[in-house]
């Protein structure tokens, strides 16, 4: 049941390509952000159309991965995990960020070797 705690799976589309950073010691970071569509039809019968934007963070291989083999565009499935963070702004303002940790990834465009 642990597996079942905190975990996020999601299919989409990437909106832009992925930002990667690279650490003294080797770590290695992505950051991307995946549209997902949701299609319904309203209360009048007419299709409807909402899509919802993800904040995604992969480390180590799965950064190396993404770096290589995503873009713009890309559809991709993950399954991940929620986290937040918290910082103070140039105001001095607190931020709130909500972020998907991925764990698993798979690319779905048949280009994307």
């Amino acid at each position: 049941m642990n597996v079942l705690r905190n975990s996020v799976r999601l299919l989409g589309n990437l909106g832009e390509d992925p930002k990667v950073r690279r650490f003294d010691g080797g770590k290695v970071v992505a950051h991307f952000n995946l549209a997902t569509n949701e299609i319904y039809r309203d209360s009048h019968g007419e299709k409807q159309s909402e899509t919802t934007w993800h904040r995604l963070v992969a480390w180590g291989k799965q950064a190396e991965i993404a770096e290589k083999h995503l873009k713009k565009g890309s559809e991709i499935s993950i399954l991940g995990k929620l986290t937040n963070r918290s910082w103070e702004d140039k105001d001095g303002e607190k931020q709130y960020m909500t972020e998907v940790v991925i764990n698993s990834m798979l690319m779905l465009d048949k280009n994307s070797n």
